[in-house]
């Protein structure tokens, strides 16, 4: 059997390994993933349900552990490593049992643990989209987004109903992103827009501070003055590279202060200003400050996107795609290709948000109904909120008003 030192860092850090922890989620709906890690590390008999061992994921757990555990020969390093690659596959596929009511290992896990992981782990692209409100990331949870997005410019258009020019303050942004990244705490991990960070280092320090206990799992800082503005509007000034350093420094230890995984990433506007060369040499410089991603914002070219990538690997860089916006339209697929590892799309809900909303009022104007198709409902419209969680559970506390249905 392999020991905890040979096993990667997923699973030698898993929570069920800690005996306490163990017998804290006793009471708990854990998966057959779960507990098959728990065999794992224990060399204990596997215990099943009954209603998941014909599940795919089940069967697949059973044969990873009994390859671990009990070998019919001696193996080598290489027969350890695909076994191990499998199951991680297993436990990084925690939407598919959050969906069906059972918690696998890494829904367990904070969602800032959850995207170092994904960063550290994986060479896949993590796309975000941008979502600006309560109703708009119910609905990316409900499509099966594995990553979100709260974008800056949608908070302050749908909380404060004003353009992105840095009015929206950190009191704005924090309670936003506390209510979307809890919506579903076992959910994607949620990155979300910090502007300038609010003010000086000890102002940036308490931002990241609040982020951390929002539950926010990744977020950006940029260098842009504190009258800042959109990264798709002309007239962007950023700030002294000493100045926008001492925001990362801040960042990095406020992070370390609170031992999070939070993932620190580094934005540079510089390029509408100053060039591309001054964006590398400050990304670069964010790097050695304990960044953990960089974002250059406003690309000229694809090839600059291209060059970027390729200058600061193997360090991970996030795209913000922004369509109609200041820099080409560049894809998903072209993006993974490039060697982006992040890809976040700021408008994603906003800009599709206002056609819909603009078209239906004025079909209402018009003719003094909206013409909405008989199966979006109000039940439907709520089932997308989590109506039928939140029935649920008034029935398991004792209630009867939802005995009945709605």
């Amino acid at each position: 059997m392999a020991t905890n030192a040979e096993l990667p860092v997923f699973l030698s850090n898993d929570p069920l390994v800690n005996p306490q922890v163990t017998e804290a989620l006793a009471d708990h709906n854990v998966s057959q993933e779960a507990r098959a890690t728990q065999s794992l590390m224990t060399n204990e008999p596997l215990k099943t349900d009954e209603n998941l061992r014909d599940t795919d994921a089940f069967k697949r757990t059973s044969i990873v552990t009994e390859r671990m555990v009990a070998p019919s020969e001696p193996t080598s390093s290489s027969d350890v490593v695909s076994p191990m690659r499998e199951l991680k596959e297993i436990l990084q596929d925690s939407l598919q049992f959050t969906k069906s009511g059972i918690l696998s290992t890494v829904d367990l896990l904070p969602g800032a643990s959850k995207l170092k992981r994904a960063l550290e782990e994986t060479d896949e692209l993590i796309v975000c989209p941008g979502v600006h409100d309560g109703f708009s990331a119910r609905i990316a949870l409900d499509v099966g987004f594995t990553a979100l997005y709260m974008t800056g410019a949608g908070t302050t258009a749908s909380r404060l109903g004003m353009a992105d020019l840095g009015v929206a303050q950190l009191h704005d942004m924090r309670e936003h992103a506390e209510m979307i990244a809890n919506l579903d705490p076992q959910g994607p991990p949620l990155i979300a827009d910090m502007d300038t960070g609010y003010g000086g280092p000890i102002m940036v320090a308490n931002s990241v501070q609040q982020y951390i206990r929002a539950g926010v799992a990744g977020f950006h800082i940029e260098d842009q003055i504190q009258n800042k503005r959109c990264g798709h509007l002309q007239g962007k000034r950023v700030v002294e590279m000493e100045t926008f350093l001492s925001r990362i420094r801040a960042a990095k230890a406020a992070k370390d202060s609170l031992h999070s995984d939070i993932v620190l990433i580094a934005r540079t506007d510089a390029n509408q200003q100053h060039g591309y060369d001054e964006c590398i040499k400050r990304l670069k410089a964010a790097r050695e400050l304990g960044a953990d991603v960089g974002l250059l914002e406003g690309f000229k070219s694809k090839e600059e996107a291209r060059q970027a990538v390729q200058e600061l690997a193997p360090w991970p860089l996030l795209l913000n795609s922004v369509e109609n916006g200041s820099s080409p339209l560049i894809s998903a697929s072209e993006a993974k290709e490039m060697g982006f590892r992040i890809m976040i799309f700021s408008f994603a809900t906003l800009a599709p948000m206002y056609s819909a909303v603009r078209s239906g009022l004025e079909v209402l104007k018009r003719d003094g109904v909206l013409g909405t198709r008989k199966e979006l409902t109000p039940k439907k419209l709520f089932e997308v909120c989590g109506l039928e969680e939140s029935m649920d559970l008034d029935v398991k506390a004792g209630g009867s008003n939802f005995v009945g249905g709605v």
